[in-house]
């Protein structure tokens, strides 16, 4: 790129960053409202704090947080400040890395060891008797990611007198998966088409990517995998990687590095090979090459995501090698340039029908301490696929030695799309504070996420986009909490979401009590709420085929069984369930001895996970004292009174919201509240057959019939 472009480009960026913060609309600018402080107490402390600001650095990743920066405390005390190289009064926000603070300051700071190269400072300190506040940090990513740190605590109203806050992200590798096809659909995507317009690339930037940086970098989001895991080899030609290298040219200075999905493939499709085996010289040498021609236009390309052998994905098992044969190959053709494999752990066989619960564990865990230093293996949150409620996948607590990366779905494939309010990060925190017992009690999920338990060097959080090119980015207004508390919890898996839905609904609403207190217990529940209207009590995996959308337990005649949801409820005249007991598959057997025994048991097996893993009798006693079928029928209702509470809560919120988004999420929960009596009402008529019981008192009788929900078809679902 030659310099008059670098300097087009840079202003560009800056032009952007501030252009969205004063003019774009709500719904648009997603947590950066950056609302006007509307208590007097605080503007007088904020204003009485901050007299001008002084940058340091001089990079592009400088001037945008100093750019942020300004635009934002403009907008929120309605002041313009302006930026100054130097301190010469009292009161000033000193922005820059450590290497451009005076030695005075730096002795201020103290110890810079405390946090890692995207870490941060903030610090209140007195020079010379003058006061001052630092935002820090040994890069100008880490400064970056403190000014937006900042910034969150003026717009959740909190103090900033006397701070002294040392944060640092836990994970080296937190990141977005796109799912996002060359075509701009958007494979499980309910927010519009892909973001990305390659037709126009590389020459037309468009503004949405300069804010999509934004917003990711505000919640330490540093990688971005543009594809699809259903990979097409066209991304890795010259004719889209030039198209790749200018989206990573607008990342870079939001440290988000970019990442591709790797056709294993390739080799032959674009590569005029007649094979792809992962021990085949010409392959090897192709990959190589590859990786350098990837390098030499993007210095900072973060590496491959790979599916393979799986849903049809071509693999090295298709050449009778392993998953460690097709890791370890990439993995030594971007070892040279710093490059990482992501290789999904997310397989299973149509050869074997004994339990798909079990087969990732079995095809992994026998090559733990076999994959290269800079493979990472990507393991969903539970053993099926993305459910309302799974338990934690058995891996997590059998490879030690095998650097393990968590991924969870953001965007909400099997929870009613983007139609449907439910806050994820209460699903998020559920899986990563699960004991696996790995090295005894409090060895959590987290724990091994974050390396902390085996000493892993290599770690990481993806998550799977919810973001499309609707106006509001993810087509529900509170999907967006789930990109932002994602984004949180993969920065600090050990954040409470109660925290994180308090943060979000001040940083893209209000900050008025009245407000937050029944919004956040609305949000608190919904995710519950979405268990007990379609798969209560442990059941998963009902909803309708293909699409996924809307209930669909009665499905029977798909070509493998494992895509069948009668597969994984086994209704019958006996009882409803899963036996993954010993009686049963023995998927049990996966998890450590205490775990294993306490889902094995009936009676300790927790209640919410007991379909899963057991098949129950009709008549089986809940703790509650309710038969099984009649505790199933009341968690149904209980779903659907769920969301009319959510609706009675919203509807009282219309003079602290804005209109437009009022309406918004008025009206969606409507179609919310409706499609859970459609799952309530389909779900127990079908199980009605087996059970033959009488809906218990309380439970409203479905106005439609059985074969009315059977014979409703959706073709055209979206993200199908």
């Amino acid at each position: 790129m030659t310099y008059i472009k670098k300097t087009f480009f840079k202003s560009i960026l800056l032009f952007f960053v501030v252009c969205w913060s004063s003019s774009a609309q709500k719904d648009y600018k997603l947590w950066l409202q950056y609302n006007k402080v509307d208590n007097d107490n605080l503007k007088t402390e904020y204003l009485s704090n901050i007299k001008e600001i002084v940058s340091l650095g001089k990079s592009e990743t400088s001037q945008i947080a100093f750019t942020e920066l300004q635009s934002a405390l403009d907008e929120m005390l309605g002041k313009k400040f302006e930026n100054k190289s130097i301190t010469t009064g009292d009161h000033n926000i000193i922005i820059g890395s450590k290497e451009s603070l005076a030695p005075e300051i730096q002795k201020e700071i103290g110890n810079f060891d405390q946090i890692n190269d995207e870490g941060f400072i903030i610090k209140s300190i007195s020079i010379k008797n003058k006061k001052q506040l630092v935002i820090t940090g040994k890069t100008d990513i880490g400064v970056l990611y403190g000014v937006y740190s900042f910034l969150r605590l003026m717009q959740t109203n909190k103090s900033i007198q006397n701070l002294n806050i040392t944060d640092a992200p836990k994970t080296n590798i937190r990141i977005l998966n796109h799912w996002d096809n060359l075509d701009r659909t958007v494979e499980r995507g309910y927010a519009g088409f892909s973001l990305w317009n390659w037709q126009k690339l590389p020459d037309f930037i468009d503004q949405r990517y300069i804010d999509y940086a934004r917003a990711n970098a505000s919640i330490g989001i540093n990688g971005t995998v543009l594809t699809n895991v259903n990979a097409n080899a066209l991304i890795l030609t010259p004719q889209y990687l030039e198209k790749v290298e200018a989206l990573s040219n607008v990342f870079r200075p939001y440290g988000i590095k970019v990442y591709l999905t790797a056709r294993f493939s390739a080799p032959i499709e674009i590569g005029g090979l007649k094979t792809a085996d992962p021990k085949d010289a010409q392959v090897i040498n192709w990959w190589k090459n590859k990786a350098k021609e990837i390098y030499k236009r993007i210095p900072d390309f973060g590496g491959f995501l790979v599916k393979a052998n799986s849903e049809g994905q071509p693999g090295p098992q298709n050449y009778n090698r392993d998953h460690v044969d097709g890791a370890n190959m990439l993995a030594d053709a971007v070892a040279p340039f710093g490059g990482v494999i992501m290789w999904r752990a997310f397989v299973y066989s149509e050869h074997d029908a004994n339990d798909r619960a079990k087969q990732a564990y079995a095809e992994f865990v026998p090559y733990d301490g076999k994959f290269k230093d800079n493979v990472i293996v990507q393991v969903k949150n539970g053993a099926i696929d993305f459910q309302p409620r799974e338990p934690f996948h058995p891996m997590f607590g059998a490879m030690p030695k095998t650097p393990l990366m968590m991924e969870f779905q953001i965007t909400q494939e099997y929870l009613g799309f983007s139609t449907h309010l439910v806050f994820l990060p209460k699903l998020f925190q559920e899986v990563l504070e699960s004991d696996t017992y790995q090295k005894g009690k409090g060895t959590t999920v987290a724990k091994v996420i974050d390396g902390s338990l085996n000493k892993t060097k290599l770690t990481g959080i993806a998550g799977v986009s919810n973001i499309g090119n609707d106006l509001n980015w993810t087509g529900h207004p509170f999907a967006q909490a789930n990109w932002y508390g994602f984004g949180r919890l993969a920065w600090n898996p050990y954040l409470d979401s109660e925290t994180i839905a308090d943060e979000w609904l001040r940083c893209t609403f209000s900050n008025d009590e009245n407000f937050i207190k029944p919004v956040k217990q609305m949000m608190m529940q919904s995710r519950e709420a979405v268990v007990n209207y379609m798969t209560p009590l442990g059941l998963h995996h009902i909803m309708d085929t293909g699409h996924h959308y809307g209930p669909g337990p009665w499905v029977s005649n798909l070509s493998r069984p494992e895509w069948n949801p009668v597969y994984y409820h086994k209704a019958d005249k006996n009882g409803i369930g899963f036996d993954r007991s010993k009686t049963g598959t023995n998927a049990t057997a996966q998890y450590a001895p205490e775990v294993e025994k306490m889902f094995d048991n009936l009676e300790t097996c927790p209640e919410k996970d007991l379909l899963w893993f057991h098949h129950v009798s009709w008549d089986y006693k809940l703790k509650n004292g309710q038969t099984l079928w009649n505790g199933l029928a009341l968690k149904y209702q209980e779903g659907v009174n769920q969301v009319a509470a959510m609706q009675n809560i919203w509807n009282k919120t219309q003079k602290y919201v804005d209109e437009e988004r009022f309406k918004e999420v008025q009206m969606l929960l409507e179609i919310q509240h409706k499609e859970a009596k459609w799952w309530r009402d389909a779900c127990l008529l079908y199980f009605q057959q087996y059970s033959k019981k009488e809906l218990p008192l309380g439970v409203e009788k479905p106005t439609q019939s059985l074969d009315y929900f059977k014979s409703l078809k959706f073709p055209f679902a979206p993200g199908n």
